[in-house]
């Protein structure tokens, strides 16, 4: 059996714009207190930046870019890929729907993927390096602690510089 260690946790940086844009619709402020959302109540937004275009999130507790706790959605639509990445803290996901595909390593080989069904887990270690695709629409969750960020191990999978 193989041990899962990796995350597409390129959505941190994201949720950092994301964060500062996204409120839930309820207008609950989630900075305190006991956290309820439905998900027919979530606001989807764009990913930030440091995802490749297409990816949407929906930040439920916390705030991505400080200091403490934070629970975010994210889906991916058909064909989607993350490339090569770490994350300086560690990250829980979990698949909520569809398949989402998972690998360790420097770069993002399909081959040594695992697909992880809605149910799977992923436990990410802090500064482990990993990538992820969808080959059809998924959506998991992913809980960590802030502040969230995301570094490509090559410069050209960075979406922020293309």
């Amino acid at each position: 059996m193989r041990k899962v260690f990796f995350l597409p946790a390129v959505f941190v940086l994201c949720f950092l714009q994301l964060h500062s844009q996204n409120t839930p619709s309820n207008d609950m402020d989630h900075s305190q207190g006991h956290v309820m959302v439905n998900s027919a109540d979530l606001k989807w937004m764009d990913a930030p930046p440091a995802l490749p275009k297409g990816a949407k999130v929906a930040v439920l507790s916390g705030d991505p870019s400080k200091p403490g706790p934070f629970a975010l959605r994210v889906m991916f639509p058909d064909g989607y890929k993350v490339g090569a990445h770490w994350h300086p803290t560690y990250e829980n996901l979990v698949v909520l729907e569809g398949t989402l595909y998972m690998g360790s390593g420097e770069k993002l080989d399909e081959f040594k993927a695992m697909a992880l069904n809605a149910g799977g887990y992923s436990g990410i270690p802090a500064k482990s390096a990993h990538f992820a695709f969808a080959k059809s629409k998924c959506v998991f969750q992913v809980n960590s602690e802030g502040p969230f960020e995301v570094h490509y191990f090559n410069p050209a999978d960075d979406p922020r510089k293309k």
